[in-house]
């Protein structure tokens, strides 16, 4: 019970954080604010005192040089983390979400906002079916895409040599821009890792690798707390799926490097949050004393590996999937657990998910909620985890195409209401909240553009 609490305190104390500087942040600042930055340390401290193990310590010699000697098979090492558990997950994420409220709704002052019927109580501004197709207007009905088989009157094969034909081309002028604008209608998959990585603004220089093995000695030298997180989520997601298994070793490889790598830490500047501290022991307290912990600011939780597991099959080099990696979450994955008003952060998304099901499929959602199964509690998990290990990964690149392509997390939001208008029929034949999810329990077989173009531009209007 004791190590519940703490990790809920953590939680919290995270969450909160993440409302500073937000528009958000002043709706719970009446909460007892000074606390919580506190409480990240005692949670820590709590699970460091119930293991006897440090948050930090420098590794013997003789561990190093056998650390160092199977940098390259880790996934054969099967350290004991029987005690160990994830730091939170994507539930308890949510139900910290649900309870967000802004006073000023309470007491009246938006009768629109009443007729919301969702989880997610926070009124923000979020686009409607219109404004959806106009900002994603590359994937209507009459545009070719990759991923559909009969998109347009242009035969597919005719359509996709174009298109690789357009795509080298863009390559070959090295222009970042027209890359973003080009993969809008997604990369053929000889291109994709190119693709992205000029997106990304990524080149593997001589610094670039220099700086990744820099993180590396850093993880032989030092042991931390975080690093037994890693394991454990590696060893309870990608190392139990189909697709990702066989890229364990790089997991380990890139999560360890990524915990120590204090560059990350810029994205705090737009993150309206500050990253968890603690302080050198018999120090509490005294911010000269102060740590960042871990030293990128990033505590993992449940599911956090399968952030770089779909990379694995794009980037064979482990510095050049590191960058990537790094790049893609300071730009995007932060935000999937983040509390922010930003459009992509994932308040944003619940709400987005919640007002298209309640406006365009209203008699499926108030059935799914009259049973106890509101919408939210099964989606939210696909749209933390950016639908990495639910989808197929050739579909689940096709997705990510779209996020790079439109700078966007919201075809998120859409490709979960999307996925409920597929399965609606079996949808309304359910009496619980279990049968519901057992209908959406496999995805894995589920074509990305397709549902995407039909719920966008076909089904709601």
């Amino acid at each position: 019970m004791l190590q519940e609490e703490s990790d809920l305190s953590l939680v919290i104390a995270q969450i909160v954080q993440k409302l500073k500087g937000s528009s958000l942040y002043a709706q719970l600042e009446r909460q007892a604010w000074g606390s919580w930055e506190k409480r990240i340390l005692k949670s820590l401290n709590s699970m460091c005192t119930e293991l006897s193990i440090p948050l930090a310590r420098k590794r013997p010699v003789g561990e190093q040089k056998e650390l160092l000697n199977k940098w390259n098979e880790m996934g054969t090492d099967e350290p004991d983390l029987s005690l160990f558990r994830p730091v939170y997950a994507p539930k308890d994420f949510l139900e910290v979400l649900i309870n967000l409220r802004n006073p000023n709704y309470e007491n009246g002052d938006s009768l629109s906002f009443r007729t919301h019927l969702g989880l997610i109580q926070v009124p923000l501004k979020v686009k409607d079916i219109p404004e959806l197709k106009e900002f994603f207007v590359e994937l209507g009905l009459t545009t070719g895409q990759l991923g559909i088989d009969d998109s347009t009157q242009v035969p597919p094969e005719l359509f996709e040599n174009e298109h690789v034909r357009i795509g080298q081309k863009v390559l070959a002028e090295q222009d970042s821009a027209a890359a973003q604008q080009y993969i809008r209608q997604g990369s053929p998959t000889a291109l994709r890792a190119e693709l992205w990585a000029l997106i990304l603004n990524i080149s593997s220089q001589p610094e670039d690798i220099l700086y990744y093995e820099q993180l590396k000695t850093n993880v032989i030298q030092h042991d931390l707390l975080v690093d037994s997180l890693i394991y454990k989520d590696v060893k309870l997601t990608a190392s139990n799926d189909d697709y990702y298994f066989v890229f364990e070793d790089y997991l380990y490889q890139v999560l360890l490097c990524f915990s120590r790598d204090t560059s990350v830490l810029g994205h705090f500047a737009y993150n309206s949050a500050s990253p968890p501290k603690s302080y050198i022991r018999g120090k509490l307290g005294l911010e000269e004393y102060a740590v960042f912990y871990p030293p990128n600011g990033v505590i993992p939780f449940h599911g956090f590996s399968m952030y770089v597991a779909p990379l694995c099959f794009l980037y064979h080099e482990p510095s050049k999937l590191y960058q990537i990696f790094r790049e893609m979450y300071v730009r995007f994955f932060f935000r999937l657990h983040s509390i922010s008003s930003h459009p992509s952060g994932i308040v944003s998304l619940c709400l987005l998910f919640e007002t298209l099901l309640q406006t365009y499929l209203p008699q499926l959602f108030y059935h799914l909620r009259e049973i106890g199964a509101q919408p939210l509690r099964i989606s939210f998990k696909w749209m933390v985890r950016a639908f990495s290990g639910y989808l197929a990964t050739d579909q689940l690149l096709l997705l990510w195409d779209r996020i790079l392509g439109y700078n966007s997390l919201e075809i998120l939001a859409v490709l979960a209401a999307a996925v409920f208008a597929f399965r609606a029929v079996n949808l309304m034949e359910v009496t619980s909240l279990a049968a519901a999810e057992a209908v959406l329990a496999d995805l894995s077989t589920l074509k990305v553009m397709p549902l995407l173009q039909i719920f966008l531009f076909a089904t709601v209007t």
